[in-house]
């Protein structure tokens, strides 16, 4: 476990961005799941799109122009993605989230897992979904900025071709506090994966910020934590100051577990 980072949560100085694997632990359909339904609403075999060459981000944007919206398919995932208390309960990630308590969280899922584990561990937070949230956000609570959309808000959801090619401008009002927080706090990365063009973006994107400034060395470090060893990646990452972290655990989920207890200990500790 790095100082850095358990002193930067200890002092309130670190924001968490949580991926589609913290919600994965809870038995949420991964992504392959969701386009293998969209496949059959829209009459195909959903093993055409399980194939490595299938585009997916394509079958949902074809889906939104046969049905003329996304509502069905949000109604179907709103249902299937929020899982019941009791499953929340039982998850010691979610658990370790509030407890670590991160002044902001930011996610690229859609469900409300997070923020339904802040009101059973009766923790205040706030959600931000567009920029009228954020001028309204309470003070002194965690803010959990949903990056790609939320179930609440049908046009605020981030699914077809058309809505990622918008997304990787980061022209938004969400990416404009994005760039503020990550310039000003140390940024933990946990659940994601690192296929995800999206992620190697938006690190990309931080790590360009800071060269242009011309003021680098100060940037606050950043990790990311990986459920095993990559030493491709860790070179690649280093090189934009983010630091991987791993766990010598062979579930992924049992890695993530112990990795956060073991920063919640020290973060208690120091």
């Amino acid at each position: 476990m790095t100082d850095d980072l358990v002193q930067a949560i200890k002092e309130g100085r670190a924001i968490l961005f949580a991926g589609a694997g913290i919600s994965a632990v809870l038995g949420v359909p991964t992504w392959q799941e969701l386009i293998a339904h969209i496949g059959d609403e829209l009459g195909y075999d959903p093993e055409i799109f399980s194939t490595p060459r299938a585009n997916y981000l394509a079958l949902a944007e074809y889906y939104k122009v046969q049905k003329g919206t996304i509502g069905p398919l949000r109604s179907w995932m709103d249902k299937i993605f929020n899982v019941s208390d009791d499953i929340l309960k039982n998850s010691r990630i979610h658990e370790l989230i509030v407890t670590l308590d991160f002044p902001v969280i930011y996610t690229t899922n859609y469900d409300r897992n997070i923020e339904n584990s802040f009101l059973l561990h009766k923790k205040d937070f706030s959600k931000i979904v567009d920029v009228r949230d954020i001028a309204k956000s309470a003070p002194d609570t965690t803010q959990i900025v949903k990056l790609h959309g939320d179930f609440d808000d049908d046009d605020s959801i981030v699914l077809t071709e058309t809505d990622y090619f918008e997304r990787l401008s980061f022209e938004s009002p969400l990416d404009i506090k994005l760039r503020s927080d990550a310039l000003a706090k140390t940024i933990l990365f946990i659940g994601y994966s690192l296929s995800d063009i999206n992620v190697r973006l938006l690190l990309y994107k931080l790590s360009q910020a800071w060269l242009s400034s011309g003021h680098e060395k100060y940037r606050p470090k950043s990790y990311i934590f990986l459920s095993r060893p990559d030493p491709v990646q860790e070179t690649v990452l280093s090189q934009w100051d983010i630091e991987a972290v791993t766990e010598d655990v062979d579930s992924p989920e049992d890695a993530l577990e112990a990795f956060l207890v073991g920063l919640a200990n020290q973060v208690r500790n120091l």
